[in-house]
């Protein structure tokens, strides 16, 4: 028999990462949540658990203190209430790209906009493609993505959830896009070269740098191709929202003017950074 607290105390002082204390316990308490079904409650009550003999947590600790994503130790990621398979060939999922959905749903409200056509554009783990899916069912969505490795972790998470998107290999930088929508997403590649020295490792040495960088000398190129791409595959009215490095929020919003969009607006995210770029046709 083991004390819960007692072992979530043992592994939070076995974790090395140079990380604050709330970081290192979130860690601890998402890894005992998954391998021994824990609630924090649980843990904070000391509820007594008989711990299973073959449970080993010293490869756990190995990866972590590798600074390696939990998310891609325990194979998954909560978005928008619920779990998708992740793997190093697709970002995580971060809660400030649960804005674009908040967003998009608002808006296909107070629009009364029914059986839409969508497209997600670098759809990755497929969390924004699914999401809007199973949040918008009336709609139609695609996905596309260059990454093969990708395309099959995101179909795995829409049978996973019965969502119904149809999902597609194609490269933007080089194709077309084939058919039309009412409204086109995308969580491009944002992070320029020059910002990899800020990054932490475990963002950096893991996730998929195909999904992450752009060329130094041209930060807003999937900004800049897709709104180009967009513009012929919108419907007329149509719209086109992105996710955005918090630094260009300006220079997206100036991009999609001179490509011809009307009514650009930049959305800020709970901290209040530019985070999503709204424009119409």
């Amino acid at each position: 028999m083991t004390n819960s607290k007692e072992l979530f105390n043992q592994l939070v002082s076995c974790i090395t990462l140079q990380e604050d204390k709330n970081e290192i316990q979130s860690i601890v308490y998402l890894l005992l949540e998954n391998k021994l079904s824990l609630s924090r409650i649980d843990i904070l009550t000391e509820k007594i658990i008989d711990l299973p003999d073959q449970l080993r947590f010293d490869q756990d600790l190995t990866r972590i203190n590798n600074h390696e994503p939990i998310q891609y130790i325990l194979g998954k990621e909560e978005f928008f209430g619920r779990n998708f398979a992740v793997n190093p060939a697709v970002l995580i999922p971060r809660p400030e790209t649960e804005l674009l959905i908040h967003e998009i749903k608002k808006f296909v409200t107070h629009q009364n906009k029914r059986n839409l056509r969508i497209l997600d554009i670098g759809t990755g783990s497929g969390c924004i493609a699914i999401t809007l899916a199973l949040e918008i069912p009336d709609a139609e969505i695609s996905a596309l993505d260059v990454s093969n490795e990708a395309l099959a972790c995101a179909s795995k998470n829409a049978s996973g959830v019965n969502a119904r998107v149809v999902f597609e290999n194609v490269d933007i930088l080089k194709e077309e896009i084939n058919n039309r929508y009412d409204l086109i997403v995308s969580n491009p590649p944002y992070i320029a070269n020059s910002e990899k020295e800020s990054m932490k490792r475990n963002v950096l040495d893991f996730e998929p740098h195909l999904a992450l960088l752009v060329p130094e000398n041209d930060p807003l190129l999937f900004y800049r191709v897709i709104g180009l791409k967009s513009r012929s595959a919108l419907t007329l009215g149509g719209s086109l929202w992105f996710e955005i490095n918090e630094n260009f929020g300006k220079e997206v919003k100036s991009l999609l003017e001179e490509q011809g969009y009307n009514n650009v607006q930049i959305k800020k995210d709970l901290d209040n950074k530019d985070r999503i770029v709204i424009a119409h046709l």
